[in-house]
């Protein structure tokens, strides 16, 4: 049994499943974020086909192509887009701009350390357009202002149609594909820099955004205990936000540990709400492919498929624990409904 076989093929029918699931989702309720994460997964479901199809009958320059635009670009920037719409009313905008301008300083530094052939002005400029960015979120959800989902939807679109652009026109060395010698898994050498570097701009943008925002997402339905205070009115003096804002990522871990107990015996009652456990599943969902991509690109391929099945078992578990999903028990695509129950109120 050849697992870069066998792992690609399960990642990509269970992506295909969920991308399906989301469909219907979306054609109940019209959310714009379900029809977001219904692209990424189904980028999820073709990218895995990508490397099925490569370990099963061999790669191809235009799949090597294909794997690597939709899969080390695509997945994480559109998931985590998803994310953003859904919390768009929130304060998540601080935490956001503080993850598109890490994702800017490591791209930079990425290419400070390992020079890509090709990169040219890539790193200054991806560098540039990531603060801008998140200055851009940052001033919109002080203002209390509701543009900057959009803004962030405006940039991966934007940053989606100039990938693939770039692949497009990109030239690769022969053979035009390459993969890791002993594993046999591909990897991203080939790849000029200045497209090498979209990945650490997307992914770890797309990959904080989803991991970050479903345990922002639980913290909120949690029952809570408050062991640190702080404070993001938008009205307070501006030096006393800015102090906020640095108090708030230490407050709200330290906060999020001290609530487990209380919310585990809310789960074993039946009085937790249904979101938690579910965020914190799809925030697993995010974390796992996001670190074995990760090693990936450092020449540690052997984990990259079995992350990258965890990750969408993860996800999709998340999603099916979700009220969203159970709140009403039907037949996919129809209007049957078997069954329908209400979601006790957040602690």
């Amino acid at each position: 049994m050849n697992l870069n076989v066998v792992l690609p093929l399960c990642s990509s029918l269970l992506s295909f499943i969920f991308f399906g699931l989301l469909v219907d989702q979306w054609r109940e309720r019209r959310r714009a974020y379900q029809a977001v994460w219904a692209v990424g997964m189904l980028w999820y479901a073709i990218s895995a086909g990508t490397e099925f199809v490569g370990g099963a009958f061999g790669w191809s320059e235009p799949l090597y192509r294909a794997w690597y635009l939709i899969g080390a670009t695509w997945v994480a920037g559109w998931l985590g887009l998803g994310t953003v719409l859904l919390l768009g009313r929130t304060r998540f905008g601080y935490a956001l701009a503080g993850s598109l301008f890490l994702a800017g300083l490591f791209t930079a530094l990425s290419e400070a350390k390992y020079h890509y052939s090709g990169s040219g002005i890539a790193p200054g400029l991806y560098f540039g357009i990531a603060s801008v960015l998140a200055v851009a979120v940052a001033v919109d959800t002080i203002r209390g202002g509701d543009a900057w989902p959009r803004i962030v939807a405006a940039a991966i679109v934007a940053g989606t149609l100039g990938s693939a652009v770039m692949m497009a026109f990109a030239t690769l060395p022969a053979p035009g594909w390459v993969v890791d010698p002993t594993t046999h898994i591909p990897t991203g050498e080939l790849i000029p820099g200045y497209l090498r570097l979209l990945t650490p701009l997307f992914n770890v943008t797309g990959a904080f955004a989803l991991s970050l925002g479903a345990i922002f997402s639980a913290y909120i339905f949690m029952p809570k205990r408050r062991l640190i205070g702080y404070s993001l009115d938008r009205h307070q003096p501006l030096p006393s936000l800015l102090a906020n804002l640095l108090r708030a990522p230490v407050a709200i871990a330290v906060n999020l540990v001290g609530s487990l107990p209380g919310a585990a015996v809310a789960l074993v009652s039946g009085r937790l709400n249904s979101r938690v456990p579910a965020t914190i599943l799809i925030a697993i969902g995010g974390f796992i492919p996001a670190v074995t991509s990760g090693l990936s690109r450092f020449g540690s391929t052997g984990a990259f498929f079995v992350g990258e099945l965890l990750g969408v078992v993860f996800l999709l578990a998340g999603f099916l624990a979700s009220i969203e999903v159970f709140a009403e028990i039907r037949i996919p695509f129809t209007s049957v409904v078997f069954r329908a129950r209400r979601e006790p109120d957040a602690g």
